[in-house]
This record gives structure tokens, sequence and C-alpha cells, in this order.
């Protein structure tokens, strides 16, 4: 009996080292399986937030650059709104104490800006300012076309109403006129 009773513990102490193997081993492979997957989890997490990231980045630039682009585009002229520009034009007579009128509005035959026709009065001095305005406006202009002359108004005494000794007749190209029928 006693031989049979060392055996039993051994056969026993064999078979819970056999069974804690294999819970070993097969605990082992799913903690590296697990550990795969939230490695592959965990890249795709950075990845996801690099983009984020440079999307922020991104909006950031874009907000930063508005400024300038809205700085840019007041400097064109497109064919669907060409008030402001003509608007700007007319502006710029009562601060120099002249009175304009836009005469035409047409397309360069060439395609190449658009012809604008003002006629001015005004004192020499009042169409020379108004001249310095027009040429550093933040629009590329090109003048085709001038002609300024004394006007022989006579002038009554008693009246009130103000009256130009000079005329002048622009012919100016806006250069910077981006035309979207083409």
């Amino acid at each position: 009996m006693q031989n049979n009773f060392k055996k039993t513990p051994l056969f026993l102490s064999i078979l819970l080292l056999i069974f804690f193997c294999v819970a070993f081993f097969f605990l082992n492979r799913l903690i590296n399986n697990q550990v795969a997957t939230s490695d592959k989890i965990l890249s795709e997490w950075q990845k996801e937030a690099s983009r984020r990231e440079e999307i922020k980045s991104l909006n950031r630039s874009i907000q930063t650059i508005e400024n300038e682009k809205s700085l840019i585009e007041t400097h064109f002229a497109q064919s669907s709104n060409i008030v402001p520009f003509l608007d700007t034009i007319e502006g710029l007579a009562p601060k120099v104490g002249a009175q304009a009128e836009v005469t035409s509005v047409d397309i360069a035959k060439d395609n190449t800006g658009l012809m604008v026709g003002i006629k001015l009065s005004g004192s020499f001095e009042s169409i020379y300012k108004f001249l310095l305005l027009l040429e550093n406006s933040p629009y590329e202009l090109e003048f085709v076309s001038m002609d300024i002359q004394k006007t022989l108004i006579k002038v009554d005494p008693n009246s009130k109403v103000k009256t130009f000794p000079w005329e002048a007749v622009f012919k100016i190209k806006l250069l910077s006129f981006i035309n979207e029928n083409q």
C-alpha cells in the first residue's frame, strides 16, 4: 500500500502541472493576441489623432489667411459685381471737391480689362488730386486717354450755384478685372 500512496500524489502533481502549463500557454496566447490588438488599435488611434491635428492646423491656417484673401480680392473687380469699383471711383470725387460721373462702362475688345469713361468737373487742383487718388487706388488701372480743358462759363456773381472752371474726361482700363463669362 505504501507504494500506491506515493504514486497518487505524483500522478496528481503531474496532472496539475500539465493543467497549469496548458492554462499558462492558453492565457499567454490570449494575452499576446490582446496586446497585438491593442497595439493595432493604438496605432489607428494615433493616426486619427494626427489627422485631426493636421485638420485643426489647416483650419487655423485658413483662418489666418482669410483676411489676406479678402484684402487681395478687393484688388480685383469681377464682372458679376463691378458696382463697388464704380462706387469707389465716384466716391473719390467729393473727397477732393469735384463732381464725377461715370459715362460709359464696357469690356475691352481684347478681353483684357474693363473700359470705364469718367467725366469730372472741378478745379484743376481737385482734378489733379482725383487723378492721384485713382493712381493710388487698390485696383490696377491703365489710363487710356485723358482730356482736361478749362471751360468758358460766365459766372453770375449773384448766383449761389457753384461752377467748376475745369472739366476732364478720363478713359481708364481696369486691368484687375475678372471676366466670369469667358
